[in-house]
């Protein structure tokens, strides 16, 4: 009895701040800038980590709108709110984007194979229930904040980079964790009438299947692109194991993090981290595009 009732409360400590607001701000980056084909730092693993994942993002936020809206009725008036300004934010980052990877394509790389990689990997979720989509969801917005506070807390994932292309990244960083909490709300009120052991043990299962599909694909789509640019072998391997576990080590400072969506009570908000939003905007207004140039840049 009295280790239940410490979950319980954990559990009832553990919610997005009523305080919380989540803004969708219309930025644009980029648009009449050309960037290095090796854009950060001169290096073609970093550079090839952000725009393999960069191309990845049209078609995962769309799922990530699509799993999240399917549960918006019935929310609670606040949860309502956060989900519809949590949409605007994918779509405006969905188009950035898009943006974003012209510029890749740009500098000649062939992304059609990192993007057969994403259908496939939406493919194996056709026909399964919306609730499998949202735990998936709820699991891969968990892995953008967590890349989002480290990218933003550690200047040195992004020292070097050019100008629009670092800014645009901190843009993104902010805004995920600003609405870090809004798939995990949609989950815990979707499943409010789960069993307790039920809903960790599901969404437990489809954080492990997510993290090897994760960490998988994102090693497929680097070495695609490190491959088109003449790069390859295990020496290489071991550079891209170095740069997410050694130097500057994502993948390494994350695990704790990751670790934590296990433990009972887990909430996306049990660490606040909003001074962080802050911080990345005082970085990334100079680099947004002049508002009197939005209507002839698309």
């Amino acid at each position: 009895m009295t280790i239940c009732l410490c979950l319980e409360v954990s559990v009832a400590k553990a919610t997005t701040p009523v305080d919380l607001t989540i803004t969708p701000r219309d930025r644009r980056f980029g648009r009449g800038s050309p960037i290095r084909r090796w854009w950060l730092n001169d290096d073609p693993i970093a550079t090839a980590f952000y725009n393999a994942l960069s191309v990845t993002f049209p078609k995962g936020e769309g799922y990530f709108v699509d799993s999240v809206r399917r549960f918006r009725d019935g929310t609670p008036p606040k949860l309502t709110a956060e989900i519809n300004a949590f949409i605007k934010q994918e779509v405006i980052h969905t188009r950035e984007h898009v943006a974003f990877n012209r510029h890749v394509t740009d500098q000649g790389y062939d992304v059609a194979p990192l993007i057969a990689d994403v259908d496939a990997a939406l493919a194996l979720t056709k026909g399964r229930p919306p609730i499998a989509s949202l735990a998936a969801t709820t699991a891969l917005e968990h892995f953008t904040a967590m890349l989002a506070h480290e990218l933003i807390a550690n200047p040195r994932h992004l020292a070097g980079g050019d100008q629009q292309a670092a800014a645009l990244w901190q843009w993104h960083a902010a805004e995920e964790i600003e609405h870090k909490g809004v798939a995990y709300d949609t989950w815990l009120h979707a499943t409010r009438d789960w069993p307790r052991f039920t809903r960790w043990r599901v969404k437990s299962l489809v954080m492990l299947i997510t993290t090897w599909r994760f960490f998988t694909g994102r090693a497929r789509g680097m070495t695609e692109l490190l491959r088109q640019d003449g790069l390859t072998g295990p020496r290489i391997w071991a550079r891209m194991a170095w740069y997410a576990f050694g130097n500057p080590g994502m993948a390494r400072k994350i695990a704790g993090v990751w670790a934590a969506y296990f433990l009972p009570g887990f909430h996306p908000w049990k660490h606040d981290d909003r001074a962080l939003i802050a911080l990345a905007e005082s970085d990334y207004e100079a680099a947004v595009l002049p508002v009197e140039k939005r209507a002839v840049v698309a």
